[in-house]
């Protein structure tokens, strides 16, 4: 089976697609919780399902329907994943306030980051540079975490109090992106090389 789309939500299911079709080509259950979001691995193999308060993960193509593993250790909704770009380790933002960092051969996380607001965090990105996280919490922080000190770099409040939605960062690493409750988008500019004293908005 060729995945084109992969769909869940508060139904408990997840749903393959065969998108020239439209034809649901198979169903998953996932009956502990809701699915908050997917993100399918590097490689094409697995799907990873983010619930509340564990990420499972699924093969794509097989007629297994069991999670081939179970990622424990958030406390609260998990609200975005995503993958390092060979598909090393995983990352994970959550409404309990962290971000983990997760190697896929063991069900544990392996970092764990925590804002001093102790903010639910509702979105993660991945900088280019696969050295960074990006996260934007519901107190309206946007902070930028260095993976080599496991330390918070930078600290972003565009709008106090008003939440961030969505954090993503520019293919070429050059601009970051968050948007708002309140349906605004806020756009910095990265430091680079040359400029480590960068994030002007």
């Amino acid at each position: 089976m060729s995945v084109i789309l992969a769909t869940a939500g508060y139904d408990h299911k997840i749903k393959f697609w065969e998108a020239p079709s439209g034809i649901c080509s198979r169903t998953l259950r996932y009956p502990d919780s809701q699915v908050n979001c997917l993100e399918i691995t590097p490689d094409k193999k697995f799907l990873a399902a983010a619930g509340n308060p564990h990420v499972r993960l699924f093969e794509i193509n097989s007629s297994n329907h069991n999670p081939l593993l179970s990622c424990e250790g958030h406390t609260s909704s998990v609200t975005g994943l995503g993958f390092q770009r060979e598909g090393r380790w995983m990352y994970t933002s959550s409404e309990d306030g962290t971000l983990k960092i997760w190697d896929l051969r063991s069900p544990g996380y392996q970092r764990s980051f925590k804002a001093p607001n102790n903010a639910p965090v509702n979105s993660v990105a991945l900088h280019p540079n696969q050295a960074e996280l990006v996260s934007g919490d519901n107190k309206g922080t946007v902070r930028v975490w260095d993976l080599g000190s496991s330390q918070c770099i930078k600290e972003l409040v565009p709008d106090p109090d008003i939440p961030i939605r969505s954090v993503s960062v520019g293919e070429d690493g050059r601009h970051l992106v968050a948007a708002s409750q309140n349906a605004e988008v806020f756009v910095w500019n990265l430091p680079g090389r040359s400029n480590s004293n960068g994030y002007n908005g």
